[in-house]
């Protein structure tokens, strides 16, 4: 520990996904810890950045790198060169990093080739699928950390079968957390579904971001002819997703047809996933939100890390086909199936937090 002061904890974070679980673990962490934010620049719209920051009450970031979009192996590389400098700089005695997205692998790296500790929040997720980008992250970022927070029983089994189990724990999802500290807050603050002019349960809202449907114009042509023919579509476009839809000439036709919106803030969303009819989307975060406020939701995509959310009946992969996605929105409901709080009870911030003065005493 640097001159007997406080543990200090280098958190880093990127996009979205980052910014929501960093929010209540941030609150927890700065009662005991000393704590620096990272913030890599890997979202750097403002709606899709700082709303964030400032909805979510997440301390402006210590450093922000400014890295970026592109291509998978520059925007990893530059942000492993820029974390190093500032790990170097500071000297954290853990660093703690969040998810699956670029931003974790590469904090993840640059602390583990400093000998600085690495705690992985929501570790142990496997969709077993290698040809997303996001569970090669997961599964390097899972054996190169040493404190391991785990949201689910199976993620935990998951580590258990890859030979993983020391300083492994079953801690529940952050994200519970954060919904349940921001709804109400949200339900105040956001009028979109007024502005909109919907009323609730009277809509379905739709999210489209991974590459494996936004870079294919044949799986992001099925899809966008399904969004065309569901009444009251709401669909807040990723600004990645609006240039793919640009290019290949659907775009228009959804400005015409769905209410198609900019990328909204934490709250709007919030409020629009728990009064939607349904929920479609490629998002692991959203399938996550969907079920904690149990809204069935349909997954664009053909395999999932949240097989909980499907194994309870709340979610349901329909892959991009056309005839799929329009019979899940018409058939698809939750009936008679179980809710079983499979992600927790919303205090896991507080029982990372506690795993981490333990495991500070091991250092």
């Amino acid at each position: 520990m640097d001159g007997g002061g406080k543990i200090r904890i280098a958190t880093i974070v990127g996009a979205r996904p980052n910014f929501i679980k960093l929010s209540p673990v941030s609150k927890e962490l700065r009662k005991y810890f000393e704590e620096v934010v990272i913030h890599t620049g890997q979202h750097y719209d403002f709606e899709m950045d700082r709303i964030f920051f400032d909805q979510l009450g997440i301390p402006e970031p210590d450093y922000h790198l400014g890295v970026g979009s592109g291509n998978h192996g520059w925007q990893t590389g530059e942000m492993l060169k820029r974390i190093e400098e500032v790990l170097i700089k500071e000297r954290p005695n853990i660093v703690l990093v969040f998810g699956d997205t670029n931003s974790t692998l590469a904090g993840a790296l640059a602390a583990v080739k400093l000998h600085i500790p690495v705690g992985h929040v929501e570790a142990g997720l496997r969709s077993f699928d290698k040809k997303m980008p996001e569970e090669i992250n997961r599964i390097l970022v899972d054996h190169c950390s040493d404190v391991l927070f785990c949201p689910t029983k199976r993620a935990v089994l998951n580590l258990k079968e890859e030979g993983i189990e020391k300083w492994v724990h079953l801690t529940g999802d952050v994200m519970v957390d954060a919904v349940y500290q921001n709804i109400e807050r949200a339900e105040m603050a956001s009028k979109i579904i007024e502005k909109l002019g919907f009323k609730k349960k009277d809509y379905v809202l739709a999210t489209v971001h991974r590459a494996e449907n936004t870079n294919d114009p044949n799986r992001l042509k099925n899809i966008t002819e399904a969004f065309l023919e569901i009444e009251n579509l709401v669909f807040p476009c990723h600004p990645r997703t609006e240039n793919f839809l640009k290019k290949y000439g659907l775009w228009e036709d959804l400005k015409r047809k769905t209410t198609l919106l900019k990328p909204i803030g934490y709250f709007d969303m919030l409020v629009l996933e728990k009064y939607a009819k349904k929920i479609i989307t490629d998002s692991g975060g959203v399938q996550k939100e969907a079920y904690i406020m149990k809204v069935p939701c349909i997954t664009l995509r053909d395999t999932t890390e949240w097989v909980e959310t499907v194994e309870d009946g709340w979610n349901v992969l329909v892959g991009a086909e056309k005839t799929k996605i329009l019979n899940a929105v018409k058939n698809f409901a939750p009936k008679g199936r179980s809710y079983r709080h499979k992600f927790g009870d919303g205090n896991a911030s507080e029982r990372i937090v506690r795993l981490l003065e333990s495991f500070q005493d091991t250092m």
